[in-house]
């Protein structure tokens, strides 16, 4: 299970987005704030996962549309490869659609771009706790009718995936299908272990 504890060194981020000028602001902002430290870049999804492997950081800030191997699909490989890193989505896209592939795939937390640069150091220093930070905007997303269009349901993947959200669980644990974490912390497959000592963060901004 990945520690709630902060790093007892510098947070470790690999930026992985196919625009050298964005990831270049986003190194100026995470290099700027105490106890962070980017570690390597990456232009796609599969030099994303070698960065991982290779630097072993905390966080991986992972955009979803990059050439090659995209977001998602690297969100899933990192998953089996290296479940201990949390794998924060950093994207401009709001769409019901990408959001729950982005979960599906084990993503912990969820920030868009636009979002405020202070927000966005919290979502990382969040993310390195083990905690689940997510853009509101993006939780209405996940709600019934916050997709495109009216109707939408949740499905019991998404439902499950909000509870955890909301409850500050790690990534691998959100991950990891429900009778493995169960049967992972000893208790009985049908029973789902709480987030001892997590704070609730559904639809409420990233806090420090």
């Amino acid at each position: 299970m990945r520690a709630t504890e902060p790093p007892s060194g510098p947070i470790r981020v690999v930026l992985a987005d196919d625009h050298a000028v964005l990831r270049a602001g986003l190194r100026a902002l995470l290099q700027a704030a105490d106890g962070i430290e980017v570690v390597a870049e990456a232009g796609d999804g599969e030099s994303a996962v070698a960065a991982a492997v290779e630097q072993a950081p905390h966080v991986v800030l992972m955009d979803l549309s990059m050439p090659g191997m995209d977001g998602v699909a690297a969100t899933r490989e990192l998953n089996v490869r290296c479940p201990e890193v949390a794998v924060v989505v950093l994207t401009s896209f709001t769409e019901h659609a990408k959001v729950r592939a982005a979960v599906d795939a084990g993503a912990i937390g969820y920030l868009l771009k636009d979002s405020d640069p202070a927000d966005l150091v919290s979502g990382v220093r969040a993310a390195a706790r083990g905690e689940a930070p997510m853009d509101p905007r993006i939780t209405r997303a996940l709600l019934p009718g916050g997709g495109q269009g009216q109707g939408v349901r949740l499905s019991p993947r998404e439902r499950e995936v909000l509870a955890l959200v909301g409850q500050g669980m790690a990534n691998k644990n959100i991950a990891r299908p429900r009778h493995q974490r169960a049967h992972r912390q000893g208790a009985p497959q049908q029973r789902l272990p709480s987030a001892r000592g997590a704070r609730p963060h559904l639809g409420r901004p990233v806090g420090p």
